[in-house]
């Protein structure tokens, strides 16, 4: 069973992407023994950038998890180097990969 959550953080009516091999993407990363999907996205966010976010809305029929900012700034000691990491406004996300479910989250979102 694939167990590879997506986090979607979203702050100032920008989403937060990562670069891997497969291009700009939403930060993802498999969940440890008895840990939720919450948990795994808010882990995964801060071990690849820095940031600290909660998952707190897990979006129906997909592994990806919505998450609330809880920090303006990245903390020291991302996975990725900060050229790898961006926020990207959300209207610039047509080319992105994303799940369906991600992209009708992100046409319904109000930037806040």
């Amino acid at each position: 069973m694939d167990n590879v959550v997506r986090a979607v953080v979203v702050y100032d009516g920008r989403l937060l992407l990562v670069r891997e091999a497969g291009g700009w993407q939403l930060p993802s990363g498999a969940g440890q023994p008895a840990e939720t999907a919450e948990a795994t996205a808010a882990r995964v966010v801060y071990e690849l950038t820095g940031y600290l976010a909660d998952g707190s809305a897990p979006l129906d029929g997909t592994s990806a998890v919505v998450c609330q900012l809880l920090s303006e700034d990245p903390s020291d000691g991302a996975r990725l180097a900060p050229e790898r990491i961006r926020w990207t406004p959300i209207e610039e996300t047509a080319t992105t990969e994303l799940p369906p479910a991600v992209r009708d989250y992100l046409e319904g979102h109000t930037p806040v």
